[in-house]
């Protein structure tokens, strides 16, 4: 019997994830037993008679906070106990999957194997490298934030860390949640046809991390672990007046990866020049990217 990672998602839309996860990849992960998911409705945990989840901020302000008792009835309900978190901590090891930022109730009241996470504008940023640690758990329990936001001691006492998906505003957390199962599911063993695919594409893993040449298909153009994808091309070879690249069709396996690494290098510093930065660049990689710099002055 498979036993797949499971995501629990605690929202106020619980409908909004019937349609999100019914096509496509996630929808086989999910046939085939790979993958779980469940999404728990709010206002199943509120008693009033209106099913109230939210009220004012105290201190004034625009909009409506959700509450921390609904929430928290919710988790626990999910088998998560409270345990605050230190603060002041950062990144991922501290404040996120590892242990060491948690409060002295934090790590031995939790599963090693389970998070809970907060779906927040102020969240540090969702990246593939937290996918990929995402994807190594049995767990992952996702809380959609709405309006203003949610209770901060609900994040103290209940949530791992919190997660943006980026420097944006959403009108709540639901359209995250999906991003981040979807991007995290991908990445677990046997829910993608070629289980390559998660690692040969933008932001995939670095070069020392996976083989350089499988079956020989070049690979390593995709390393630095964070730089863009290579543009693609597929039959027919000429359309609408343009060629593909003659390099691709050439079957010199060598002189492709020098191509797709060159165009690597362009599309990211084009796009998204600031990955340039943090990425690891090999001596070849910044020669040409000097070349490439050189002919756009």
């Amino acid at each position: 019997m498979i036993v797949g990672m499971r995501f629990e998602i605690v929202t106020i839309f619980p409908g909004f994830f019937e349609s999100v996860f019914a096509h496509g990849i996630v929808r086989r992960a999910l046939k085939e037993g790979l993958v779980t998911v469940e999404a728990h409705d709010l206002r199943e945990y509120a008693h009033d008679r209106h099913r109230t989840v939210d009220d004012r901020p105290f201190g004034g302000g625009e909009g409506m906070v959700l509450k921390p008792e609904p929430l928290a009835e919710a988790l626990e309900k999910l088998g998560i106990k409270r345990g605050r978190r230190e603060s002041g901590t950062e990144g991922l090891g501290t404040k996120g999957l590892g242990t060491e930022g948690l409060g002295s109730d934090g790590p031995e009241t939790r599963d090693s194997k389970s998070r809970v996470i907060l779906l927040s504008a102020q969240g540090q940023l969702f990246t593939q490298a937290v996918a990929r640690e995402l994807a190594t758990l049995e767990r992952v329990v996702l809380i959609c934030g709405r309006y203003e936001g949610v209770d901060e001691r609900v994040s103290e006492l209940y949530c791992d860390m919190e997660l943006s998906v980026g420097d944006y505003v959403l009108s709540g957390g639901e359209l995250a949640a999906a991003v981040v199962v979807d991007a995290t599911m991908r990445l677990i063993p046997g829910v993608l046809g070629n289980e390559a695919s998660g690692e040969f594409e933008s932001f995939g893993a670095a070069d020392a991390e996976i083989d350089a040449d499988v079956e020989g298909v070049p690979r390593s153009q995709h390393g630095a672990g964070g730089l863009l994808d290579y543009p693609q091309y597929t039959r027919p070879a000429e359309f609408g007046g343009l060629r593909a690249p003659e390099v691709l069709m050439n079957g010199d396996h060598a002189e492709i990866r020098r191509w797709r690494r060159e165009q690597q290098l362009r599309k990211t510093l084009k796009n998204r020049p600031e990955l340039l930065e943090r990425a690891a660049l090999s001596v070849e990689d910044q020669r040409l990217l000097a070349v490439i710099r050189a002919e756009e002055e």
